[in-house]
């Protein structure tokens, strides 16, 4: 841990120059790596998704999660997250089943970018959240407030090929022990209007078994302002979730009033 700190310190003192993203959008779905890009300046950003999970006897079904962004300027992008999550698992009784649905709590936080790219040293933002434990529906209500955060980092391999890696550490609402975070995720572009990557992820937490799992998607831009995506993963542990497969859509507009 001392050596990942010292890494972000050094990161935190390189790059002199900040940009945000510039012609084709970036967005953070559908992998489960974030990416380091800034909305920009002014705009809106939206990315939608619909999931479907399998994980033993539970079936989950997020229709939708939502994150809205929003560019406060050359470094900081304002973020919010809502997730309305249908459950279905069979009843402690034996007999018929159990089903909830609602509002997970809506996250709030923001993107600060740290570092552009230079060399060997990736470009680096930090990502971070909080969900009140409150602002949700009430049968998915936490004790506590949630937070968590990511540094997210990519570096550029060639023109075509890219490699995106999180690390972070997120709480449940529940237990003061986080659950610390990774992805690592190289992505291709394919053409000027495809996007394709794979990716292993997962999470560790104290006393408990690791999770670790795989998936891969591909993207289609319609132009530089919206995409659609559909992806797909796997568990690798017994401990992560079984399956789960996801469509969505990302768009974005300039704020802006046009002279």
């Amino acid at each position: 841990m001392k050596h990942i700190i010292l890494w972000f310190c050094l990161t935190l003192t390189t790059g002199t120059t900040f940009a945000q993203q510039e012609g084709r959008m970036e967005t953070d779905r559908p992998d489960q790596t974030e990416s380091p890009y800034l909305t920009k300046k002014k705009w809106i950003q939206a990315e939608v998704g619909f999931n479907i999970e399998r994980d033993k006897s539970l079936k989950t079904v997020v229709h939708p999660t939502a994150l809205i962004k929003y560019g406060a300027g050359k470094r900081f992008e304002f973020r919010l997250i809502t997730t309305w999550v249908s459950e279905e698992a069979p009843a402690t009784s034996g007999k018929g089943s159990y089903y909830e649905s609602g509002l997970l709590p809506v996250q709030l936080g923001g993107k600060i970018l740290l570092a552009e790219e230079k060399g060997l040293l990736p470009k680096t933002s930090v990502i971070f959240h909080v969900a009140p434990s409150k602002l949700g529906s009430k049968k998915f209500h936490y004790d506590k407030w949630a937070p968590n955060f990511r540094f997210v980092m990519q570096n550029t391999l060639s023109k075509t090929v890219g490699l995106g890696y999180n690390l972070g550490a997120e709480w449940d609402g529940f237990s003061n022990t986080p659950s610390w975070i990774y992805t690592f995720a190289p992505g291709f572009n394919i053409g000027k209007k495809w996007y394709g990557y794979v990716e292993a992820f997962g999470s560790l937490k104290t006393n408990e078994k690791p999770e670790h799992a795989l998936d891969a998607g591909i993207a289609y831009y319609f132009n530089d302002d919206n995409k659609i995506d559909l992806s797909s993963g796997f568990a690798l542990s017994e401990n992560a979730t079984d399956w789960y497969g996801a469509i969505g859509f990302s768009f974005r507009f300039n704020t802006r009033k046009k002279k």
